[in-house]
């Protein structure tokens, strides 16, 4: 098969792809609003979204990475630890720690706000 052919063919498929999953994404929302307003219920239009929690988690997950960065170089340059062994674990292991650490934070707040 020639290139062209190739091409066209990849990306032909690649545009059904994408179309498909976005029109059966809009018919399934069209579908959901169409039953709930059939059976008289009230919701809102624009489902209610905590930034300020993604923003905490986002933000302490790329502090982790960051500091993982920073430590997996100290482990690299005076350890003697291979470089990819040193980068890898240190990004995992803090990257991982600032989720936790959000997610302590966020449970915390709501136990807070309830009681």
């Amino acid at each position: 098969m020639q290139e062209v052919t190739r091409d066209a063919i990849v990306s032909i498929t690649l545009f059904a792809a994408v179309f498909g999953m976005v029109y059966v994404f809009l018919m399934t929302r069209h579908r959901e609003r169409m039953t709930i307003l059939e059976k008289n219920l009230t919701t809102s239009p624009f489902p209610r979204f905590n930034y300020g929690a993604a923003t905490l988690k986002y933000g302490l997950f790329l502090v982790g990475i960051s500091i993982g960065f920073l430590l997996g170089w100290v482990l690299y340059n005076n350890c003697g630890v291979d470089e990819a062994t040193a980068y890898l674990s240190m990004v995992c292991l803090f990257g991982g720690i600032s989720l936790i650490t959000s997610y302590l934070i966020i449970h915390r707040k709501q136990n807070n706000t309830i009681n």
